[in-house]
Protein backbone atom coordinates (compact mmCIF):
# COMPACT_ATOMS: atom_id res chain seq x y z
CA UNK A 1 0.00 0.00 0.00
CA UNK A 2 1.38 3.36 -1.10
CA UNK A 3 -0.63 6.42 -0.15
CA UNK A 4 -0.37 10.20 -0.11
CA UNK A 5 -2.82 12.61 1.49
CA UNK A 6 -2.84 16.41 1.58
CA UNK A 7 -4.26 18.78 4.18
CA UNK A 8 -3.89 22.38 5.24
CA UNK A 9 -0.99 22.86 7.66
CA UNK A 10 -1.55 26.50 8.58
CA UNK A 11 -1.51 30.09 7.40
CA UNK A 12 1.66 32.16 7.13
CA UNK A 13 1.83 35.76 8.32
CA UNK A 14 1.32 37.04 4.77
CA UNK A 15 -1.94 35.08 4.52
CA UNK A 16 -0.67 32.31 2.24
CA UNK A 17 -1.55 28.74 3.09
CA UNK A 18 0.97 25.99 3.76
CA UNK A 19 0.08 22.35 3.06
CA UNK A 20 1.09 19.12 4.79
CA UNK A 21 1.66 15.99 2.71
CA UNK A 22 1.55 12.55 4.36
CA UNK A 23 3.47 9.82 2.51
CA UNK A 24 2.74 6.26 3.63
CA UNK A 25 3.67 2.70 2.82
CA UNK A 26 2.99 -0.38 4.96
CA UNK A 27 5.52 0.54 7.65
CA UNK A 28 6.69 4.17 7.32
CA UNK A 29 4.78 7.45 7.48
CA UNK A 30 6.54 10.68 6.46
CA UNK A 31 5.04 14.16 6.77
CA UNK A 32 6.37 17.04 4.66
CA UNK A 33 5.19 20.64 4.36
CA UNK A 34 5.77 22.95 1.39
CA UNK A 35 6.81 25.64 3.88
CA UNK A 36 10.60 25.31 3.76
CA UNK A 37 10.25 21.82 2.30
CA UNK A 38 10.31 20.70 5.93
CA UNK A 39 10.12 17.03 6.91
CA UNK A 40 8.01 17.41 10.07
CA UNK A 41 7.91 13.75 11.18
CA UNK A 42 8.97 10.24 10.21
CA UNK A 43 7.11 7.45 11.99
CA UNK A 44 8.77 4.04 11.93
CA UNK A 45 8.52 0.84 14.03
CA UNK A 46 11.10 -0.30 16.55
CA UNK A 47 12.07 -3.98 16.91
CA UNK A 48 8.97 -4.61 19.08
CA UNK A 49 6.67 -3.06 16.48
CA UNK A 50 6.09 0.13 18.45
CA UNK A 51 5.75 3.07 16.03
CA UNK A 52 7.31 6.41 16.95
CA UNK A 53 8.45 9.62 15.31
CA UNK A 54 12.25 9.61 14.88
CA UNK A 55 12.96 13.18 13.69
CA UNK A 56 12.89 16.63 15.29
CA UNK A 57 9.83 18.59 14.23
CA UNK A 58 6.48 20.11 15.17
CA UNK A 59 2.81 19.24 14.62
CA UNK A 60 1.78 22.79 13.73
CA UNK A 61 3.05 25.50 11.40
CA UNK A 62 2.98 28.27 14.00
CA UNK A 63 5.78 26.74 16.07
CA UNK A 64 8.08 26.80 13.01
CA UNK A 65 7.93 30.58 12.88
CA UNK A 66 7.58 31.26 16.62
CA UNK A 67 10.17 33.55 18.19
CA UNK A 68 11.24 30.99 20.79
CA UNK A 69 12.16 28.57 17.98
CA UNK A 70 13.74 31.07 15.58
CA UNK A 71 15.66 32.70 18.44
CA UNK A 72 18.10 29.78 18.49
CA UNK A 73 17.22 28.37 15.12
CA UNK A 74 18.21 24.73 14.38
CA UNK A 75 16.57 24.44 10.90
CA UNK A 76 14.60 21.29 11.81
CA UNK A 77 13.93 19.17 8.71
CA UNK A 78 14.21 21.98 6.16
CA UNK A 79 15.62 22.33 2.66
CA UNK A 80 18.74 24.48 2.98
CA UNK A 81 19.74 26.93 0.22
CA UNK A 82 20.65 28.80 -1.83
CA UNK A 83 24.07 27.87 -0.47
CA UNK A 84 24.12 25.51 2.51
CA UNK A 85 26.76 25.65 5.25
CA UNK A 86 29.13 28.57 5.86
CA UNK A 87 30.65 31.18 3.58
CA UNK A 88 33.54 32.92 5.36
CA UNK A 89 32.73 36.54 6.23
CA UNK A 90 29.78 36.41 3.83
CA UNK A 91 32.12 37.34 1.03
CA UNK A 92 31.23 36.01 -2.41
CA UNK A 93 33.08 36.71 -5.63
CA UNK A 94 31.70 35.47 -8.96
CA UNK A 95 33.20 36.32 -12.34
CA UNK A 96 34.83 39.47 -10.99
CA UNK A 97 31.73 40.78 -9.23
CA UNK A 98 31.57 40.95 -5.42
CA UNK A 99 28.48 40.13 -3.38
CA UNK A 100 28.22 40.79 0.35
CA UNK A 101 25.95 38.22 1.96
CA UNK A 102 24.21 38.37 5.34
CA UNK A 103 26.41 37.69 8.37
CA UNK A 104 24.14 35.43 10.41
CA UNK A 105 26.47 32.96 12.14
CA UNK A 106 29.30 34.57 14.12
CA UNK A 107 31.38 36.39 11.49
CA UNK A 108 30.08 34.19 8.66
CA UNK A 109 27.16 33.59 6.31
CA UNK A 110 25.16 30.41 7.02
CA UNK A 111 22.53 28.37 5.16
CA UNK A 112 21.49 30.97 2.59
CA UNK A 113 21.09 33.99 4.84
CA UNK A 114 18.40 35.64 6.95
CA UNK A 115 15.52 34.10 5.00
CA UNK A 116 16.82 31.05 3.17
CA UNK A 117 14.89 28.33 1.38
CA UNK A 118 14.06 26.89 4.83
CA UNK A 119 11.50 29.71 5.27
CA UNK A 120 10.10 30.03 1.75
CA UNK A 121 6.81 28.62 0.51
CA UNK A 122 7.34 26.15 -2.35
CA UNK A 123 4.82 25.30 -5.05
CA UNK A 124 3.79 21.66 -4.60
CA UNK A 125 2.67 18.88 -6.91
CA UNK A 126 1.63 15.43 -5.69
CA UNK A 127 3.33 12.31 -7.13
CA UNK A 128 1.28 9.11 -7.07
CA UNK A 129 2.76 6.02 -8.71
CA UNK A 130 2.41 2.31 -8.07
CA UNK A 131 5.96 1.98 -6.75
CA UNK A 132 6.24 5.33 -4.92
CA UNK A 133 4.44 8.41 -3.66
CA UNK A 134 5.87 11.85 -3.17
CA UNK A 135 5.74 15.57 -3.60
CA UNK A 136 7.54 17.77 -6.13
CA UNK A 137 8.43 21.16 -4.66
CA UNK A 138 9.49 24.10 -6.84
CA UNK A 139 10.66 27.60 -5.99
CA UNK A 140 11.96 30.48 -8.07
CA UNK A 141 14.58 32.36 -6.08
CA UNK A 142 14.72 35.78 -7.74
CA UNK A 143 17.93 37.53 -8.78
CA UNK A 144 19.24 39.42 -5.73
CA UNK A 145 17.36 37.39 -3.11
CA UNK A 146 19.62 37.39 -0.02
CA UNK A 147 22.01 39.22 -2.40
CA UNK A 148 22.76 36.10 -4.47
CA UNK A 149 22.99 36.69 -8.25
CA UNK A 150 20.71 35.03 -10.80
CA UNK A 151 17.13 33.85 -11.02
CA UNK A 152 17.47 30.33 -9.65
CA UNK A 153 14.77 27.77 -10.36
CA UNK A 154 14.90 25.06 -7.70
CA UNK A 155 13.14 21.70 -7.68
CA UNK A 156 13.15 19.26 -4.77
CA UNK A 157 11.41 15.91 -5.18
CA UNK A 158 10.66 13.86 -2.07
CA UNK A 159 9.61 10.24 -2.65
CA UNK A 160 8.80 7.24 -0.44
CA UNK A 161 8.90 3.75 -2.01
CA UNK A 162 8.02 0.21 -0.92
CA UNK A 163 11.61 -0.41 0.23
CA UNK A 164 11.27 2.23 3.00
CA UNK A 165 13.55 4.62 1.11
CA UNK A 166 13.06 8.37 1.34
CA UNK A 167 14.53 9.86 -1.82
CA UNK A 168 15.46 13.54 -1.98
CA UNK A 169 16.28 14.69 -5.52
CA UNK A 170 17.43 18.26 -6.16
CA UNK A 171 17.60 20.18 -9.43
CA UNK A 172 18.49 23.81 -10.05
CA UNK A 173 18.98 26.08 -13.07
CA UNK A 174 20.07 29.72 -13.27
CA UNK A 175 20.16 32.58 -15.77
CA UNK A 176 23.32 34.09 -14.25
CA UNK A 177 26.38 32.41 -12.72
CA UNK A 178 25.63 31.80 -9.05
CA UNK A 179 26.40 29.37 -6.22
CA UNK A 180 24.20 26.44 -5.17
CA UNK A 181 24.66 23.94 -2.35
CA UNK A 182 21.38 22.28 -1.39
CA UNK A 183 20.85 19.90 1.50
CA UNK A 184 18.22 18.75 3.96
CA UNK A 185 18.54 19.48 7.68
CA UNK A 186 16.58 16.61 9.26
CA UNK A 187 17.72 15.59 12.75
CA UNK A 188 17.28 11.91 13.64
CA UNK A 189 16.68 10.40 17.06
CA UNK A 190 16.10 6.68 16.66
CA UNK A 191 15.05 6.20 20.31
CA UNK A 192 11.89 8.18 19.52
CA UNK A 193 13.24 10.85 21.91
CA UNK A 194 13.40 8.58 24.96
CA UNK A 195 17.11 9.46 25.17
CA UNK A 196 19.53 11.80 23.43
CA UNK A 197 21.62 10.62 20.46
CA UNK A 198 24.99 10.07 22.16
CA UNK A 199 24.45 6.28 22.28
CA UNK A 200 23.59 6.09 18.57
CA UNK A 201 26.23 4.34 16.51
CA UNK A 202 27.47 5.85 13.26
CA UNK A 203 29.40 4.28 10.44
CA UNK A 204 30.84 6.48 7.65
CA UNK A 205 32.86 5.50 4.59
CA UNK A 206 34.81 8.79 4.78
CA UNK A 207 38.55 8.34 5.38
CA UNK A 208 39.19 12.11 5.28
CA UNK A 209 37.58 15.38 6.31
CA UNK A 210 38.02 19.10 5.79
CA UNK A 211 40.31 20.59 8.42
CA UNK A 212 38.42 23.41 10.13
CA UNK A 213 39.27 26.44 12.22
CA UNK A 214 36.16 27.91 13.87
CA UNK A 215 33.89 26.07 11.42
CA UNK A 216 35.67 27.36 8.31
CA UNK A 217 37.88 25.01 6.24
CA UNK A 218 41.59 25.79 6.03
CA UNK A 219 41.70 24.17 2.59
CA UNK A 220 43.44 21.03 3.84
CA UNK A 221 41.83 17.60 3.52
CA UNK A 222 43.09 15.55 6.47
CA UNK A 223 42.85 11.82 7.37
CA UNK A 224 40.42 10.73 10.08
CA UNK A 225 42.08 7.38 10.91
CA UNK A 226 42.83 7.04 14.61
CA UNK A 227 41.12 10.33 15.51
CA UNK A 228 37.80 11.19 17.18
CA UNK A 229 36.45 11.61 13.63
CA UNK A 230 37.07 8.03 12.52
CA UNK A 231 33.73 6.29 11.88
CA UNK A 232 35.08 3.69 9.45
CA UNK A 233 34.07 1.11 12.01
CA UNK A 234 30.77 1.96 13.74
CA UNK A 235 31.13 3.84 17.00
CA UNK A 236 28.88 5.74 19.37
CA UNK A 237 28.49 9.48 18.78
CA UNK A 238 29.39 10.12 22.41
CA UNK A 239 32.39 7.76 22.48
CA UNK A 240 35.06 10.42 21.92
CA UNK A 241 33.71 12.55 24.79
CA UNK A 242 33.76 15.77 22.77
CA UNK A 243 32.08 18.36 24.97
CA UNK A 244 30.23 20.02 22.09
CA UNK A 245 29.96 16.91 19.94
CA UNK A 246 30.40 17.10 16.17
CA UNK A 247 29.81 19.85 13.62
CA UNK A 248 32.21 18.72 10.91
CA UNK A 249 32.40 18.04 7.19
CA UNK A 250 33.41 14.54 6.08
CA UNK A 251 34.85 13.89 2.61
CA UNK A 252 33.77 10.78 0.72
CA UNK A 253 36.27 8.67 -1.22
CA UNK A 254 33.75 7.88 -3.98
CA UNK A 255 33.09 11.09 -5.93
CA UNK A 256 31.82 9.82 -9.25
CA UNK A 257 28.41 11.51 -9.10
CA UNK A 258 26.74 8.12 -8.61
CA UNK A 259 24.43 7.26 -5.73
CA UNK A 260 26.89 5.70 -3.26
CA UNK A 261 26.42 4.16 0.19
CA UNK A 262 28.17 6.53 2.60
CA UNK A 263 27.06 5.46 6.05
CA UNK A 264 24.60 4.12 8.57
CA UNK A 265 23.14 5.49 11.80
CA UNK A 266 21.83 2.87 14.22
CA UNK A 267 20.48 2.56 17.75
CA UNK A 268 20.68 -0.83 19.46
CA UNK A 269 17.75 -0.70 21.91
CA UNK A 270 15.19 0.22 19.25
CA UNK A 271 16.74 -1.89 16.48
CA UNK A 272 16.32 1.09 14.15
CA UNK A 273 18.78 2.03 11.41
CA UNK A 274 19.04 4.70 8.75
CA UNK A 275 21.31 3.99 5.78
CA UNK A 276 22.50 7.00 3.79
CA UNK A 277 23.23 6.96 0.05
CA UNK A 278 24.20 10.11 -1.86
CA UNK A 279 25.70 11.60 -5.02
CA UNK A 280 27.18 14.44 -2.92
CA UNK A 281 30.93 14.68 -2.18
CA UNK A 282 30.59 15.41 1.53
CA UNK A 283 28.44 15.34 4.65
CA UNK A 284 28.20 17.70 7.58
CA UNK A 285 27.74 15.66 10.74
CA UNK A 286 26.04 17.82 13.36
CA UNK A 287 25.11 16.29 16.71
CA UNK A 288 22.88 19.19 17.74
CA UNK A 289 24.74 20.81 20.62
CA UNK A 290 22.93 24.13 20.00
CA UNK A 291 19.40 22.67 19.64
CA UNK A 292 17.21 24.80 21.94
CA UNK A 293 15.10 23.35 24.71
CA UNK A 294 11.47 24.22 23.94
CA UNK A 295 8.25 24.00 25.94
CA UNK A 296 5.48 22.65 23.72
CA UNK A 297 2.00 21.89 25.14
CA UNK A 298 3.48 22.22 28.65
CA UNK A 299 6.13 19.58 27.88
CA UNK A 300 9.87 20.22 27.73
CA UNK A 301 11.31 18.93 24.45
CA UNK A 302 14.58 18.80 22.53
CA UNK A 303 17.75 20.53 23.85
CA UNK A 304 21.43 19.64 23.32
CA UNK A 305 22.03 16.34 21.49
CA UNK A 306 18.27 15.79 20.93
CA UNK A 307 18.97 14.82 17.32
CA UNK A 308 21.77 14.24 14.82
CA UNK A 309 21.81 15.80 11.34
CA UNK A 310 23.44 13.92 8.45
CA UNK A 311 23.64 16.76 5.91
CA UNK A 312 24.89 15.45 2.57
CA UNK A 313 26.30 18.39 0.62
CA UNK A 314 29.29 20.11 -0.95
CA UNK A 315 31.94 21.34 1.49
CA UNK A 316 31.61 24.50 3.59
CA UNK A 317 33.10 27.71 2.15
CA UNK A 318 33.80 26.02 -1.19
CA UNK A 319 33.63 29.44 -2.87
CA UNK A 320 37.05 30.26 -1.39
CA UNK A 321 38.72 26.92 -2.14
CA UNK A 322 39.22 26.25 -5.86
CA UNK A 323 40.40 22.68 -5.17
CA UNK A 324 37.10 21.75 -3.48
CA UNK A 325 34.26 20.41 -5.67
CA UNK A 326 32.68 23.54 -7.11
CA UNK A 327 29.36 25.01 -5.98
CA UNK A 328 29.24 27.36 -8.99
CA UNK A 329 26.31 26.96 -11.37
CA UNK A 330 26.34 28.62 -14.78
CA UNK A 331 23.51 29.33 -17.23
CA UNK A 332 22.81 26.24 -19.35
CA UNK A 333 24.05 23.88 -16.61
CA UNK A 334 21.83 21.80 -14.31
CA UNK A 335 22.51 21.23 -10.63
CA UNK A 336 21.50 17.61 -9.99
CA UNK A 337 22.08 15.81 -6.68
CA UNK A 338 20.30 13.02 -4.83
CA UNK A 339 20.27 11.61 -1.32
CA UNK A 340 18.40 8.51 -0.11
CA UNK A 341 17.69 7.66 3.54
CA UNK A 342 16.71 4.00 3.90
CA UNK A 343 14.85 3.06 7.11
CA UNK A 344 15.47 -0.41 8.56
CA UNK A 345 14.21 -2.14 11.68
CA UNK A 346 16.16 -5.21 12.77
Amino acid sequence: MMMITTKKFGTLKDGTEALLFTLENNSITIKITNYGGIITSIDMPNKNGSIENVVCGFDDLETYYSEKYLGNYPYFGAIIGRCGNRIAKGHLEIEGATYDLAINNGPNHLHGGITGFDRRLFDAEVIEEESQVGVKLTYLSPDGEENYPGNLKVTCIYTLNKENELGIQYYAETDKTTVVNLTNHTYFNLTGFKENILNHELELTATTMTEMIEQIPTGKIVPVVGTAFDFNTPKKLGAAGLEMGYDDNFVFDEQDGELNYIGCLSEANSGRKVEVHTTQPGMQLYTGYWIPELTINDKTKFGSFAGVALETQHYPDSVHHPKFPTVMLKPGEQYNEKTVYKFITE
